[in-house]
């Protein structure tokens, strides 16, 4: 029987979850999706996903494909059809099948992450397991002047954690910014692609040199060093969402990428940031 290749938009709650990708050890969003696949399908099936969240973290625009033998079922169809074999935490938001060349992965053209931070004297504990908390109010101003140090392509070494994979640690930030939601800090970064934990460990620089009174000549001089030791500590999974993943004109998820030429802190017209009232 032909296969069709079916791409999944996803969101999941990643609390209880130690990251996307399938361990020897530990409860995964690739592995519990992989097993209702096979219960579905009645035999294995391998899920790829455009990124490997870590533990903790969670989404509300992940995409995933996979192979399928299944031919009764349209393609808008599987997203109802693979809940039914998915726990509550994690859910298929939409479903298409698409060209056979599409890859979840090695298609995508950039994710799009925003980072949550509620600074106030009292974090609503409905909100403990998806945002970060500091009671003070950081300088927006000063932060958003560090994160558009970053925008552009730069060797992110020092925001890499130590066992990172990855050879080349060069990565083309598009966007990086900050905005105010209430007494909610959002952080929106957008790449091509990202270091293991590189997010997380931007906050916590940021984060560390706006309360020192420092910003951007100071983020400069720890990027050019290269270190992982002149950065600051990790931040939180739990304030860190995958929103969105980006594909090219010619893909099946048919979005335009963004704009190179937009300034940082801009895009409001491609729905990364609020429109300004």
């Amino acid at each position: 029987m032909a296969e069709r290749n079916i791409r999944l938009t996803l969101a999941y709650d990643g609390t209880d979850f130690e990251g996307w990708q399938v361990q020897n050890r530990g409860r995964t969003v690739q592995g519990v999706i992989e097993e209702g696949l096979q219960r579905m399908h009645g035999h294995p099936v391998r899920v790829l996903a455009a990124g490997r969240t870590d533990s903790g973290v969670h989404a509300t625009g992940q995409v995933a494909s996979f192979r399928s033998d299944i031919a009764s079922i349209p393609g808008s169809r599987f997203r109802d059809a693979v809940n039914a074999y998915l726990p509550h935490d994690v859910r298929v938001l939409s479903s298409a099948e698409v060209e056979w060349t599409f890859h979840a992965r090695r298609s995508a053209r950039q994710r799009v992450y925003r980072y949550y931070t509620v600074c106030g004297p009292v974090l609503l504990p409905h909100l403990r397991h998806y945002r970060h908390w500091m009671r003070r109010s950081p300088d927006l101003v000063r932060l958003n002047s560090m994160a558009a140090v970053l925008v552009g392509q730069h060797d992110f070494t020092c925001f890499s954690a130590e066992g990172d994979a990855n050879h080349s640690k060069v990565r083309r930030v598009d966007v990086s910014a900050f905005h105010r939601e209430g007494e909610t800090l959002v952080y929106t970064i957008a790449a091509t692609s990202f270091l293991w934990k590189m997010v997380r460990t931007i906050m916590g620089t940021l984060f560390s040199l706006e309360e020192q009174a420092m910003g951007a000549r100071e983020l400069r001089l720890v990027m050019e060093a290269r270190s992982r030791a002149n950065a600051g500590a990790t931040a939180p999974a739990r304030g860190l969402f995958l929103e969105r993943v980006i594909y090219g004109s010619g893909s099946d998820d048919a979005q335009e990428p963004v704009e190179e030429a937009e300034p940082a802190g801009g895009l409001a017209g491609d729905g990364l940031f609020p429109a300004e009232t």
